[in-house]
């Protein structure tokens, strides 16, 4: 988590037609003119005549991208039934049912997913609805779908074609599963694989004029979405959800545009032999020039501290994207991506009792400066605040916040440039964690229920050894 979505499986058929519709005219009309069948052909391709098309755009392809055909390529039509059993099989293959549970049960942990979603069905029903062609690493193997008529199969054809010759050139599925266990660089590694699929395409539809991507004057390539919430599973999606399935193809097609603007496609093996090695390189390609490496952050050992009543579900990295998303759960989106803009590592596990299922969520994230961290533990309390409806006791300082929820507590402590949280927990739970951190005690509750202590002091602490940035404001109730 953030939830991988395996990227052979995604032939997004809304979004490719927002990208035609997004280069519409001359350009395309020309192309069309170029590779489509006589009008009037409506029916699903037969097997000689897809495999013609295929052959032809695979050639196209090689061009534009300058990688050669190294061995002949496999291709077949697969009718949905197939294409759905390749779906489940694959699932399978690349997580087994325990750590999609664990998947599940951090994204619901974070709010990024309602308690009982079933995220299994939903992936194979959108994957099923969206898919429109796809090219298995594991087999080299080019499937399309025989449902779709030929004029509208060549634009999948661009897209899935580029995987083919990547993986000839750079083996794909190792070199993305290389990331492994960041989740975070491997959501980055598939964005450069689904946003160079998509700048490839973007070029196979202005073949005819003579121009490419790098050509083109600045653009947004959030317009290219269109309406992809018209089809009916993703109508139904949590916006997470929606994101996670978009953001390796838009994400990914806007660090492709500026990492080929130069250069052009000679700049593609470079970035496989120096991928990026976080979201937040994607999102911002000059960070990537500039290589920008986040800070490596870890948790302390906390399966001793819980008890053995908790089991470690899972424990990986947001990076940038996941972050976003978490905010704008509960803030704004400007707001999400400033603050999230601002992450410079991070690391989370979630613990889940085994009796109650009842979770705790542990995370600690570094920022890139102490404005920064100051500026985010205001805006988080406040998300924290909207995350849960149901609060009692809540205590507020400077640098330390906190309340009870029927789940538990929750738990917001900020040092020098870094912030860490604990949902779930008690508050002899969270002294422990920040022990283990080395960080001063938090402030602790007023002795009398209801009591408020008359003054608040701010006082600047240095930071604790071994934590990131300087000095951090603590508050102490004045006697």
């Amino acid at each position: 988590m953030p939830l991988h979505l395996k990227r052979a499986l995604l032939g997004l058929r809304a979004l490719f037609l927002s990208v035609a519709l997004f280069f519409g005219g001359v350009a395309v009309r020309a192309q069309e003119a170029a590779v489509a069948p006589p009008s009037g052909d409506s029916k699903a391709a037969t097997d000689a005549e897809f495999i013609a098309a295929a052959d032809e755009v695979l050639g196209q392809m090689s061009q534009i991208t300058g990688l050669k055909l190294m061995t002949p390529l496999k291709k077949s039509l697969r009718s949905r039934e197939e294409i759905r059993a390749y779906v489940i099989k694959q699932m399978n293959e690349d997580k087994n049912a325990a750590e999609r549970y664990a998947d599940q049960r951090s994204a619901e942990a974070f709010g990024l997913l309602p308690k009982g979603f079933d995220l299994d069905t939903f992936m194979v029903d959108v994957l099923t609805e969206q898919v429109e062609g796809l090219y298995d690493p594991k087999t080299q193997e080019f499937y399309i779908a025989d449902w779709s008529p030929l004029s509208e199969q060549r634009m999948v054809m661009a897209h899935e074609l580029t995987h083919a010759l990547e993986d000839q050139h750079f083996q794909i599925e190792a070199w993305e599963k290389a990331a492994r266990p960041n989740d975070d660089a491997e959501l980055a590694r598939d964005a450069v694989l689904e946003g160079s699929a998509m700048a490839a395409m973007v070029d196979y539809l202005m073949l005819s004029t003579g121009r490419s991507l790098k050509d083109l004057p600045e653009f947004d390539p959030g317009m290219l979405i269109g309406d992809l919430g018209s089809t009916p599973t993703l109508q139904k999606a949590p916006p997470f959800l929606k994101d996670t399935l978009i953001f390796p193809y838009i994400g990914g097609l806007n660090f492709s545009a500026a990492i080929l603007k130069n250069t052009g496609w000679a700049a593609l093996p470079g970035v496989f032999e120096k991928p990026p090695v976080s979201t937040q390189q994607i999102l911002h390609p000059a960070l990537y020039r500039s290589g920008k490496i986040p800070t490596t952050v870890t948790l302390p050992r906390l399966d001793k501290l819980l008890g053995n009543k908790w089991t470690k579900l899972d424990e990986n990295i947001m990076g940038e994207f996941g972050w976003k998303e978490v905010l704008k759960q509960f803030l704004d989106e400007d707001r999400a991506k400033m603050l999230a803009a601002a992450w410079d590592g991070d690391d989370y596990a979630v613990f889940e009792q085994k009796q109650t299922k009842k979770l705790i969520l542990v995370t600690r994230l570094h920022l890139d400066s102490e404005e920064h961290a100051v500026r985010f533990f205001g805006q988080y309390s406040e998300a924290l605040e909207k995350k849960y409806g149901e609060r009692s006791n809540l205590l507020r300082r400077p640098n330390f916040f906190s309340f009870d929820t029927p789940d538990g507590g929750v738990f917001l402590d900020c040092l020098g440039t870094e912030c860490v949280t604990m949902e779930g927990a008690n508050r002899k739970a969270f002294d422990a964690f920040t022990k283990e951190l080395d960080w001063p005690l938090a402030p602790q509750p007023p002795e009398r229920v209801g009591a408020v202590p008359e003054k608040t002091a701010a006082t600047f602490f240095p930071a604790a050894p071994g934590a990131a940035g300087t000095s951090a404001l603590a508050a102490h109730s004045a006697p």
